[in-house]
C-alpha cells in the first residue's frame, strides 16, 4: 500500500464520522419539526443541509468503490438492470433538478416513470436479455458507472438525455446527450482526473472525476468504454460490462 492509499483511507475515515453526525442531527431536527416547531425557512435550510450531506456521503462511497475495485474486491450479486438504473437516476436527478429525485423514487408504475422522465427530457429503455433476467456482478459499482455517465450527460445536455441498456452476454449501456459534443482531439482526455471541458462559455459544475471513476472501474471489471461525438452533434458513451465469473 502506497502513500496515496493511506491518504485515501485517512480521508474517508476522518470524514465519515462527522458527516454521519451532521446527517443524524439534521434528520432529528426535521422529525422534531414535524410538530410545527420549525418555520418554513428553518425547514428549508435543514432539508438543504440533509441533501448536501447525502451528496458528500455518496462521494465518499464512490472513493471507496474505486479504491476497492483497484484491489479487485467485488461484492457479487444478482440484480435487475432497470432497478439499479432507476436508483442511479434518482441520485442524479436529486442534484440536477430540485425535488425530481424524491418524486422519481416514489414512482413504481413503469408508465408513470416513463411519463415523468419524458417531462424532464429523459428517456430510459431496458431491452434484451437483462430486461427480464438478472445480471451477475457488483450492483453498487454498476450503479456508480451509470450514475456518473448520467450525471455527465445531464451537465452537458441542451434538452435531452437518453439511456439505453441491453445486451445478451455483456451488459451494454448507452448514455446520450444532445449537447455541444466533444471535439475529436479531446475525446481521450475526458477520462483524465479533474478534466472538465468548457463548451460555449459554459463551465460545468463538479470536480471532473466522474468519467475518470468510470474508466477506473471498468478497467478492473474487464469492461470497455467508447465515446462517439462531434462538435455540435451531442455525445454518446457506450459501456460494456462482462458478467462476473462465478
Amino acid at each position: 500500500m502506497g502513500p496515496k492509499d493511506y491518504l485515501y483511507d485517512l480521508f474517508v475515515h476522518d470524514l465519515t464520522g462527522p458527516l454521519s453526525v451532521v446527517a443524524v442531527t439534521a434528520e432529528g431536527l426535521l422529525k422534531k419539526g414535524d410538530r410545527g416547531d420549525l418555520s418554513e425557512g428553518q425547514r428549508s435550510s435543514l432539508e438543504r443541509i440533509a441533501r448536501n450531506v447525502k451528496k458528500a456521503q455518496r462521494l465518499l462511497k464512490e472513493i471507496l468503490d474505486v479504491a476497492r475495485s483497484e484491489e479487485h474486491l467485488f461484492k457479487a450479486d444478482q440484480f435487475y438492470a432497470e432497478k439499479v438504473a432507476k436508483e442511479a437516476l434518482v441520485n442524479v436527478m436529486d442534484v440536477a433538478i430540485a425535488g425530481a429525485g424524491e418524486r422519481l423514487e416514489r414512482l413504481e408504475n413503469r408508465e408513470e416513470v416513463r411519463s415523468f422522465l419524458g417531462e424532464n427530457g429523459i428517456s430510459m429503455e431496458v431491452s434484451g436479455r437483462y430486461a427480464a433476467s438478472p445480471f451477475h456482478h457488483d450492483s453498487r459499482k454498476v450503479q456508480l458507472i451509470l450514475q456518473n455517465l448520467m450525471s455527465n450527460a445531464m451537465k452537458y445536455r441542451r434538452k435531452r438525455m437518453d439511456v439505453a441498456i441491453n445486451g445478451e452476454s455483456d451488459l451494454v449501456i448507452l448514455v446520450s446527450d444532445d449537447g455541444c459534443g466533444i471535439p475529436e482531439g479531446d475525446q481521450e482526455v475526458v477520462y483524465k482526473r479533474f478534466m472538465r471541458l468548457t463548451q460555449d462559455d459554459y463551465q460545468p459544475q463538479g470536480l471532473g472525476l466522474g468519467l475518470f471513476c468510470v474508466k477506473a472501474l471498468l478497467e478492473t471489471m474487464q469492461g470497455e468504454i467508447a465515446v462517439k461525438s462531434s462538435t455540435g452533434c451531442g455525445t454518446t458513451f457506450t459501456v460494456k460490462i462482462p458478467p462476473l465469473a462465478c
